[in-house]
């Protein structure tokens, strides 16, 4: 075992007492090649950045389970961060496809053209950087509507906005979303707020 692996299974030994300094070495001399790894996995850097973040947090709140004898820290924290990026790819695959299935259950004809002509140019990785061409406010509404399935009353509700702010919101954030992904203007011509309402629940 190389000394730098006996100091950082040291220092993941004192993250496993709740040691915040150790943490934090162990967190510098060991970032650049977790989200490295996360990088090469997602393939994008904001999304590596917070899968980055969410491996050190993961790693606080369960180094008290790291065995040296098992292996090495550096072994440890890279199989976590590589699993950390795997489940974010199948979490943002999984989003995609409850995104094209509630389009097409409940937005409406328009919307399913569109998502079918999105479905049959684009692979994921250009869905993703299609939502990331949105603006935040637009990002939240939108996922809080399609990702979590809830109307527009209950949007409103949750951002404590009202309710024609959301609905715009979701009209220019899908019509950005489509002219991001190349999605020819004419089709279905252009998005209005039927195309995209979701019916108000008890």
């Amino acid at each position: 075992m190389t000394q730098e692996s006996i100091e950082l299974s040291a220092l993941l030994q004192r993250c496993g007492h709740s040691d915040a300094e150790a943490f934090a070495e162990l967190y510098d001399r060991t970032r650049t090649r977790v989200f490295g790894l996360v990088l090469r996995v997602l393939q994008d850097s904001g999304f590596a950045e917070e899968t980055t973040q969410e491996v050190y947090l993961q790693t606080w709140r369960t180094a008290a389970s790291f065995d040296p004898a098992r292996g090495s820290a550096v072994t440890w924290l890279m199989t976590l961060a590589h699993r950390r990026a795997v489940d974010r790819v199948r979490a943002e695959q999984a989003h995609t496809q409850r995104e094209i299935a509630y389009g097409a259950r409940i937005l409406g004809h328009e919307y399913d053209e569109v998502i079918e002509e999105v479905e049959r140019k684009l692979e994921h990785q250009a869905v993703v950087v299609g939502l990331r061409t949105l603006t935040e406010t637009q990002r939240e509404a939108i996922s809080l509507a399609y990702y979590d399935g809830r109307t527009y009353a209950e949007v409103a509700r949750h951002l404590d906005i009202g309710l024609p702010t959301v609905k715009s919101r979701i009209r220019d954030g899908l019509t950005r979303l489509k002219k991001s992904m190349g999605v020819p203007a004419s089709l279905g011509g252009p998005i209005r707020e039927r195309a995209v309402h979701i019916p108000q629940r008890m």
